[in-house]
């Protein structure tokens, strides 16, 4: 399992005697790299001189809330200083407001908090922001001094779902720590359940919040696995997706370097693997989350060229512990009818389940029936239906067909049964949408159907 822990105080004395032990930890449980988080100006300059040891070790400048009372125009300078120039700080933080605690005058916590946030827009640096018990403060200035502009994350998250999808309109992420494993903290279970696994992170928060089952004890990165493994669990994911994803998540927000990798043909969610052939599509639909970015589940999937039968295949040899293939990527499959056919062919020889994702026009991009030409090889079908009628599915789904697109796919439905065992029409609950006429209509083409939650897009 690759993980980040994207938040820890590890330049403490806290780890003084077995530091290196430590980090040994934290390697073998998957943790490449590490977060250290400034929490005033001494410790962001330990920060600093941290991570200019560790080529996996970034970190981030700030001065805490509690410490409001005593920022002076110098410390301002200072934590200006230490960012400049230096690649290895990612970040502005962790800053914030803490109303539990009040160790200096909300006044005083507020005004250094907006110093900072306009800090962090200068230097385009994101934000690791500190809430306790400040929620509607927080959300307030971080509008008022337009934060959405250079994003971050909201650390140690303890609001509720309305108020992350809040901040996740505003550029931030939803960072978990250890308390998720905490058997009275359900409230966060549940919003984990809530937020799109695309939106979160991972962090320790070390030496603090120590996960169950080592709560009592120091806190350490190689435990941020057990928050990667309890989110795994209430998202319905393997830890390995959890943490390739968050990781992914991390280094994007962060601007840390994606590790370099050739074009992901095949790639692994849960217990499916999925062949990623082409880029091109059909159509154009509104809530296509590839005309944002071509990444799913923390895979990038652009390609720079559409593989063969000979790359596919051993891009399928190359991966283990799959129940089924699914011909699904950023693009449409059945544009490669005769990949499809070829690949498919060779897997259903080695015993394996056949999955195509589809937007059911390829009756229409090919000119004829193609259905029985997958008679044998294919054992479902998932078809983006996604409108009750003509108008609506072109709206959504910019068909180039027009009105033919709507038909075309009913036609495609309709007679999918009769040469694939299982098929299954679809729709994305975007606003404003009947789903229950899609289902009807699912229904009356003879085929089951599915509702894809919009949040769950991607």
């Amino acid at each position: 399992m690759e993980l980040i822990d994207s938040h820890s105080h590890i330049y403490g004395n806290e780890y003084a005697e077995d530091f290196e032990a430590m980090m040994d930890r934290a390697r073998e449980a998957g943790v490449g790299t590490i977060m250290a988080v400034g929490a005033d100006l001494e410790s962001s300059r330990e920060a600093v001189a941290l991570a200019a040891t560790r080529p996996n070790i970034y970190c981030s400048v700030g001065i805490h809330p509690h410490d409001a009372a005593g920022v002076t125009e110098a410390d301002y300078q200072a934590v200006r200083e230490l960012a400049l120039g230096n690649p290895k700080v990612v970040a502005i933080g962790e800053v914030g407001l803490d109303f539990f605690r009040d160790r200096s005058p909300r006044a005083d916590q507020e005004e250094v908090f907006r110093r900072f946030i306009r800090m962090a827009r200068e230097l385009s640096l994101p934000l690791i922001i500190h809430d306790r018990d400040a929620h509607d403060r927080i959300v307030t200035i971080l509008k008022e001094e337009k934060a959405d502009e250079v994003g971050g994350v909201l650390h140690c998250f303890s609001g509720d779902l309305a108020m992350a999808q809040e901040c996740i309109e505003m550029n931030f992420m939803i960072s978990i720590p250890g308390t998720v494993t905490y058997p009275s903290n359900e409230a966060l279970r549940e919003l984990v359940r809530g937020v799109k696994i695309e939106k979160l992170m991972v962090e320790t928060d070390a030496p603090y919040l120590t996960p169950v089952p080592h709560r009592g004890k120091r806190n350490e990165p190689a435990f941020v696995r057990y928050a990667a493994e309890r989110i795994a669990e209430l998202k319905g994911l393997s830890p390995e997706d959890v943490g390739r994803i968050t990781s992914f998540n991390t280094r994007r927000l962060f601007r840390i370097d994606q590790p370099a990798q050739q074009d992901t043909i095949a790639y692994k969610i849960r217990n499916s693997l999925y062949l990623n052939i082409t880029n091109r599509c059909s159509n154009r639909c509104t809530f296509c989350p590839k005309f944002e970015e071509l990444s799913v589940k923390g895979h990038e999937l652009k390609l720079s060229h559409e593989p063969n039968f000979a790359e596919v295949i051993a891009s399928v040899d190359a991966a283990s512990d799959y129940d089924e293939v699914v011909f699904c990527g950023f693009g449409e499959p059945l544009i490669r009818l005769d990949l499809v056919k070829e690949v498919a062919a060779e897997l259903k020889r080695r015993g394996l389940r056949v999955r195509i994702n589809t937007d059911g026009q390829a009756n229409l991009v090919h000119g004829r029936n193609i259905l029985p030409e997958l008679d044998g090889l294919v054992d479902a079908l998932s078809v983006s239906l996604n409108a009750a009628n003509a108008a609506d599915y072109e709206r959504l789904c910019n068909t180039p067909f027009g009105a033919a697109g709507f038909q075309g796919i009913c036609d495609f439905l309709r007679e999918a049964p009769r040469h694939v065992p299982q098929v299954t029409a679809s729709a994305v609950t975007v606003p404003g949408l009947s789903v229950d006429e899609v289902r009807d209509l699912a229904q009356s083409l003879g085929v089951t159907f599915r509702e894809r939650e919009y949040s769950e897009v991607g």
